[in-house]
């Protein structure tokens, strides 16, 4: 695993661009693997900086993200597809043809995640697998468990979880309770993996999950199994697993 210190939240933004950016630059059919929430809001800003300054071609880009609500559509301003397109869609020229999200409002959830396993083996290997991570240590809504899930399921969210997202909500009783998410062993497949992580409220989970041991009980520690994983992080997300790892 490589780790690069950031100052704070818009330094980890910029750094995390910089990798996502020479992906495309290098590969411009790129599969990029993408996440929501908090984290990557001003990575995405950074990228379509990019684009707007002539840097950066999305046109032959594919991607898929991670997850979505159960039960929302995708023109409801808390799902994670009006995400995409809010804060890097419609502001790039990607074609959204070419841009997959999990539906959120196919009621049958085993036939949604087989549809949805289906689009990620079509879009072949994601290059560059873009995660963020909970304060329980999940990533995607693998939440915290007995085992890892291998493909795309139907979770039901974390308390812990809830009570993340519910800012983003009128009230608590409208944060879904559900959702479909990208699994584990979809995630790992990906050539590689790009974690972002900010805040100091993040340093107790970041050293579990790369200090720690490997358990499902803590969903990101399975990344320290992969092969080409950089996690970016400011220096109060870092301040834990720094002492980790100089007491090793």
């Amino acid at each position: 695993m490589r780790i690069i210190e950031a100052v704070d939240y818009e330094d980890m933004s910029r750094k995390a661009a910089n990798i996502i950016s020479a992906q495309i630059t290098l590969k411009s059919d790129s599969v990029l693997g993408l996440a929501t929430g908090s984290s990557p809001v001003g990575l995405y800003k950074c990228l379509v900086e990019r684009y707007q300054n002539g840097d950066l071609d999305f046109s032959q880009v594919t991607s898929v993200n991670l997850d979505e609500y159960k039960g929302l559509s995708g023109d409801n301003d808390q799902s994670y597809r009006y995400f995409m397109n809010s804060h890097l869609f419609d502001h790039v020229n990607i074609d959204k043809i070419q841009t997959f999200v999990p539906n959120g409002l196919e009621a049958d959830s085993r036939q949604e995640c087989e549809r949805y396993d289906q689009v990620l083996a079509d879009v072949g290997r994601v290059d560059i697998q873009l995660l963020g991570m909970g304060h329980n240590g999940h990533i995607g809504f693998n939440e915290p468990g007995d085992f890892f899930h291998m493909g795309t399921h139907c979770v039901d969210l974390a308390q812990s979880t809830i009570e993340a997202n519910k800012r983003f909500f009128a009230t608590e009783e409208d944060v879904p309770r559900q959702a479909y998410t990208m699994g584990i062993g979809s995630i790992m497949q990906a050539a590689g993996i790009l974690v972002i992580v900010s805040g100091a409220e993040k340093a107790g989970i970041v050293a579990e999950a790369f200090a720690g041991p490997v358990t499902p009980r803590v969903p990101a520690s399975v990344l320290q199994l992969h092969h080409n994983v950089i996690l970016v992080a400011d220096q109060a997300a870092l301040s834990e697993l720094k002492k980790r790892m100089a007491d090793l």
